[in-house]
């Protein structure tokens, strides 16, 4: 019998690489909220594990900005059929109550999905970029970029790992 599409790509392709990010990360996040100025350093730890068969992996990390405690959920996938990363995202700064839905295509040593976000006092959608990149097996690089409508991005967070377990 012959294998699936996401038999094969778990053996070799992207979802064998999404197995790569699976681990406990700790490591210092920095944040912008204006060019060139950063706002906070501080320790983040983070959990990343793979769901439903490999078919996912879901990144649980806790932190702190201005020494105000938070925390976030990311699910990240690659969707065979239409050649896409896919994430949903959820935290307790960024996001409040909402849900950024993001997705792009495949990069070298990791991913990088784009979505946007918006409210009532944003009369055009923001766009919101993260990137995932192992530097090696024990250095995780996770960068999120705010875009402005028509401008370019710009740094918001840079969360820089190591492998911890």
């Amino acid at each position: 019998m012959s294998k699936s599409k996401f038999e094969i790509s778990l053996e070799s392709g992207v979802h064998r690489q999404l197995q790569s990010f699976t681990g406990t990360w700790e490591g210092t996040t920095k944040t912008w909220f204006e060019p060139d100025v950063v706002a906070d350093e501080s320790p983040m730890t983070g959990t990343i594990k793979s769901i439903l068969g490999g078919r996912f992996i879901q990144y649980e990390y806790q932190g702190s900005l201005n020494g105000e405690a938070f925390e976030g959920i990311a699910t990240f996938g690659f969707d065979i059929a239409n050649n896409k990363f896919q994430c949903a995202w959820v935290d307790s700064f960024h996001m409040g109550t909402g849900i950024l839905f993001s997705e792009s295509a495949f990069s070298e040593n990791g991913f990088s999905v784009l979505g946007s976000y918006g409210s009532p006092d944003f009369p055009e959608p923001w766009g919101w970029r993260t990137t995932l990149e192992l530097r090696n097996p024990d250095e995780l690089v996770i960068t999120a970029y705010n875009i402005e409508p028509g401008g370019e991005d710009q740094i918001a967070t840079e969360t820089v790992y190591k492998r911890v377990g």
